[in-house]
């Protein structure tokens, strides 16, 4: 008897069980070890920055401005302003806090570059205040300010905050057991005793005001977040479609399948042509992100035309270094480049958690992992007036020198593939456009 024939004229082959698939070892071990993997290690590094940042502080940068003219009380050789600066800088623990003793205006250049998290403020009137607390002159209490800097993000922000409060609440209570222990205050009536047990009130005010369209200071840190993932997705789309018209990788959308003829071209020709369509397609891509976050959605944005171009820059520099992982990697490109751009990068970004909050290993990835280096860049456009010195500058060194990388690394492996005749594929003819069989 024939064979069956097939509408297309072919003997049909015979169907894989399922089953019978499935009781292959070899079959589950690759995607089994792969994938436990990477969920362990995506499992430590996210949770392991942000557990307990306040145990892993270290040199968190914070301002203190001792403004006091007054004059010492009697019996003292320091005016209270003096007392409380040393009192605080004494008290932290070592390490933890790096306390900048600056004048009121150096404390105020230091918030608008993002230098500091916060500043604790001793006024001018401290000592002359409290001392009037134990005559009949007293007319006002005296008053610690602490400022925050929102533009440096949320969490540091408000950790620096907790900081000076506290700072400033023991300096009040150590003050007060001066006071209430003072033969001058020996006939106060109860309620002034406990007025004078804790005398300094503490007040928080924004001593670096930013847009209030700017996600609490987490604008910059999403907005870095779509320049990466843009970069990072539109390299890969870029590499897969390029292989695919060149015949060098099979295209499967739904039931249809289609292989191309296969283009004669080396790895490095090959590599060329994706990094001149990245930066091609990248002008694109970095415009519609302009256009969601500043136009549709109303972020507070200034300098619009350098937004643009650091963001086709911060866009290219990571689609040209996905570009040339993908060609010295191959098939599991795709994932080591999603380590470097995205799994180690976001923890180490310093942008949601600071990076003098978090353990030693994530400040030794954010010296070069390329997310910190965007957000601050893009963090000082947005909120410090596009000062060098607030990681501007930084940022365009960082992404000259991940061109650099980018192009030395893709096209060293390229050279050398070619060179060794290590081809990517053996050419094939088309095969005609055909469901593909489940």
């Amino acid at each position: 008897m024939a064979s069956p024939i097939t509408p297309r004229g072919r003997a049909p082959q015979r169907q894989a069980r399922v089953a019978a698939l499935l009781r292959r070892p070899k079959l589950w071990l690759v995607p089994s070890v792969l994938a436990t993997l990477v969920a362990l290690v995506l499992s430590l590094l996210y949770m392991g920055g942000i557990l307990d940042p306040s145990v892993s502080l270290h040199r968190l940068p914070v301002a203190v401005v001792d403004a006091d003219t007054g004059a010492p009380l009697p019996g003292q050789r320091q005016n209270l302003g003096a007392q409380v600066t040393q009192a605080i800088v004494a008290a932290s623990p070592v390490g933890s806090v790096d306390w900048k003793q600056v004048s009121q205006a150096q404390a105020q250049d230091l918030l608008a570059s993002g230098k500091v998290y916060g500043a604790l403020v001793i006024p001018a009137d401290f000592t002359a205040s409290v001392g009037a607390l134990t005559t009949a002159h007293a007319t006002t209490r005296p008053t610690i300010s602490v400022l925050t800097n929102p533009g440096v993000g949320s969490l540091g922000s408000s950790l620096a905050s907790q900081i000076n409060q506290n700072a400033a609440h023991q300096a009040s209570l150590t003050i007060g057991k001066e006071l209430t222990s003072s033969p001058a205050t020996a006939g106060v009536d109860a309620t002034t005793r406990l007025l004078l047990a804790d005398p300094v009130a503490v007040t928080t005010q924004v001593g670096h005001p930013i847009g209030q369209h700017s996600g609490l200071g987490l604008s910059a840190f999403y907005y870095t977040l779509l320049l990466v993932l843009s970069g990072f997705i539109g390299g890969n789309l870029i590499h897969n479609g390029v292989d695919t018209a060149l015949g060098y990788a099979d295209s499967e959308i739904g039931p249809w399948h289609t292989r191309r003829p296969t283009v004669p071209i080396n790895r490095t020709r090959t590599l060329v042509l994706k990094m001149w369509m990245t930066a091609g397609i990248s002008v694109l891509t970095t415009t519609m992100v302009m256009v969601a976050c500043v136009a549709a959605l109303g972020m507070d944005a200034t300098h619009i035309p350098l937004l643009w171009i650091f963001s086709y820059c911060a866009c290219l520099a990571v689609g040209l270094g996905v570009q040339a992982i993908n060609a010295a990697f191959g098939g599991i490109g795709q994932l080591v480049s999603m380590f470097v751009f995205i799994a180690l990068s976001l923890p180490s970004s310093g942008a949601t958690v600071p990076l003098e909050a978090v353990p030693p290993f994530y400040r030794f990835l954010g010296a070069f992992e390329p997310m910190r280096q965007l957000s601050a860049g893009v963090r000082s456009i947005l909120y410090f007036g596009a000062r060098a010195d607030a990681g501007l500058l930084r940022a365009w060194i960082m992404i000259a020198v991940g061109f650099a990388l980018a192009l030395i690394f893709g096209f060293s492996m390229t050279r050398y593939y070619d060179r060794k005749g290590l081809h990517r594929l053996t050419p094939q003819p088309a095969a005609e456009e055909e469901p593909a069989q489940a």
